[in-house]
């Protein structure tokens, strides 16, 4: 479908929610994003200077992407067209084309096809425009809120340029909602609202950088304001109302989540309890399932805690158990003690880099036989065969412990794999091993 960006209807009589109203109408408009429409910044100067070309805007949602492609098409004068990918498939893209290609036919301008949620497009679909993209038929625009490098296909994106859109500031996002209050002609200006500055900084906040949230909150609590002495009034309880559902930017699968998740890791990982506790608290206040990070933090206390603190994964797993018996939101204090206490542990990943090491070394050398004395020998026949023949039986040694005695295959010789750090008990552990490594030495001295 065609979107005329600057449609000169009376925009006040459309019905259109407040967040359409309120579409810049050019850059000057535009909020955020400085780092690519700055003054003399490359994507502002192709706009100005009508260097059409293909690209891609990734991004959160409320930044702009869908207003900054149709003020594209604007500047370049070219046709704007538009598909959604959730409700598109490889016949609309076709019939886009087909409308391009009739257009410069007629009119002798480009389009511009933008593809919101562009992600969500299988590789097929994908597909389906490079040639014309190759050709010049169309202008591809794509939205995406996804990293591109794991949703797009990279026939497809070798031949755009790609954006990174950031999240709005609170002071974007203060300015968007001062504009809205004042504009008289698309906004709520003429309706004389009165909202105080630190009521207008808290809406800011509670958009969380996404102006299209903050607008139809806005227009949620205009509709909501009482009339007082002075006039129509957005209160602070009715800002109340409109935004106690707020819940924090978050999505449960993708590079949002991720990002979280990785950062809680690496704040417990780097011993700051402070910064792994906020990380799990905004997992927690973005509906993050519970279980999946109860699954996480047993993983650090493996991973990162390992033997120089064995405590840890045992308090991982019981807080694991605590929350399934008590659930949310008592069960959730259980989790940041442990998040907590893994943060403030000794740090190892002596048995995560060991058990790495083992698992590539099997991978390699493939199914080496099992040394005869390591073997089983229940039956007579295998004892006739020399199973278990020569094994030393730790516990009749002196301290359990068989000096010199080989435990890996022949092929193999001796490996070392476990090399415990100079933290935690793990001190105590590298004592011990280096003592019986030097039994082994002299058993097999006197051999």
């Amino acid at each position: 479908m065609t979107d005329d960006l600057f449609d000169a209807s009376p925009v006040n009589e459309t019905g259109r929610p407040l967040a359409d109203r309120m579409r810049p109408r050019n850059l000057d408009e535009y909020a955020g994003q400085s780092h690519l429409l700055a003054p003399g910044k490359p994507l502002r100067r192709a706009i100005e200077e009508d260097r059409l070309h293909s690209m891609l805007f990734w991004g959160p949602p409320g930044t702009g992407k869908t207003t900054l492609a149709r003020m594209i098409a604007h500047y370049c004068g070219a046709q704007f067209l538009t598909l959604s990918a959730v409700l598109s498939g490889v016949k609309d893209i076709r019939a886009a084309v087909e409308q391009a290609r009739e257009y410069r036919r007629m009119h002798g301008k480009p389009t511009v096809l933008f593809v919101d949620e562009v992600h969500r497009f299988n590789k097929s679909q994908q597909d389906a425009f490079l040639p014309h993209v190759e050709d010049g038929t169309i202008a591809f625009v794509g939205a995406t809120t996804e990293n591109p490098s794991f949703e797009l296909n990279n026939a497809l994106l070798s031949r755009v340029r790609t954006y990174v859109l950031k999240a709005l500031t609170d002071g974007d996002i203060r300015a968007i909602i001062d504009r809205a209050l004042a504009d008289e002609e698309r906004g709520l200006g003429g309706r004389h609202l009165h909202m105080a500055d630190e009521l207008r900084d808290r809406l800011a906040r509670a958009a969380d950088g996404d102006a299209r949230r903050a607008l139809n909150l806005l227009e949620i609590a205009a509709d909501l304001a009482q009339e007082g002495p002075q006039g129509a009034e957005i209160t602070e309880a009715t800002l109340d109302e409109v935004t106690s559902q707020g819940l924090r930017r978050f999505d449960k699968g993708g590079e949002l989540f991720y990002d979280q998740i990785s950062a809680l890791h690496k704040s417990v990982r780097g011993s700051n309890p402070d910064a792994a506790l906020y990380w799990l608290c905004r997992m927690i206040d973005g509906g993050c399932d519970l279980v999946y990070l109860s699954r996480r933090i047993v993983r650090m206390a493996s991973e990162d805690i390992g033997n120089a603190d064995p405590r840890g994964l045992t308090l991982a797993l019981e807080a694991w158990d605590v929350y399934e018996r008590l659930g949310s939101p008592e069960g959730e204090l259980a989790l940041a003690q442990a998040v907590v206490y893994l943060a403030c542990a000794p740090k190892s990943n002596a048995v995560y880099m060991a058990y790495n090491q083992a698992m590539a070394e099997v991978r390699e050398t493939g199914t080496l036989e099992v040394p005869m004395h390591l073997r089983n020998a229940p039956t007579k026949l295998m004892k006739s065969l020399d199973y278990g023949k020569g094994y030393r039986y730790a516990h009749d040694e002196q301290d359990g412990y068989a000096a010199g005695e080989r435990y890996f295959p022949d092929e193999m010789g001796e490996r070392h794999y476990y090399r415990p750090v100079n933290r935690g008990l793990e001190i105590r552990i590298a004592e011990k091993l280096e003592e019986l490594r030097r039994r082994d030495e002299e058993a097999g001295k006197k051999k």
